[in-house]
């Protein structure tokens, strides 16, 4: 039995393929617009800021003034981190090593 065996199934598999062809944040905005609801939007984007907010280590009350999170979505994402399918850190981890080698890469014309 797969691990996402309560979320698995062809529609989800085609949602996420879909998702996977964006090549842009234009593009993710474009589509994310016409697939979901601004407040579903807003909340997937909450919870994504709380979930790095938590893994460096920020306070519950720190979290709430900037992102007006509730302390039970605080606490929910938290759950996520700890005991979740690692998705967050997969993505955060990847973010990072993005960022990284980008501080790394010299400007264009400049020789290294």
């Amino acid at each position: 039995m797969s691990r996402h065996s309560k979320l698995q199934d062809n529609h989800t598999d085609f949602l996420f393929q879909c998702i996977l062809e964006l090549k842009s944040i234009d593009e993710c905005y474009d589509f994310f617009e016409d697939l979901c609801t601004v407040a579903e939007i807003k909340a997937m984007s909450q919870r994504s800021v709380v979930a790095k907010m938590l893994r460096d280590k920020h306070v519950y009350s720190d979290i709430v003034a900037q992102t007006g999170a509730s302390t039970a979505t605080i606490s929910r994402v938290n759950r996520s981190l700890n005991y979740g399918s690692d998705g967050y850190g997969l993505v955060f981890n990847r973010i990072d090593e993005t960022e990284l080698t980008a501080e790394t890469e010299p400007e264009n014309g400049e020789q290294q």
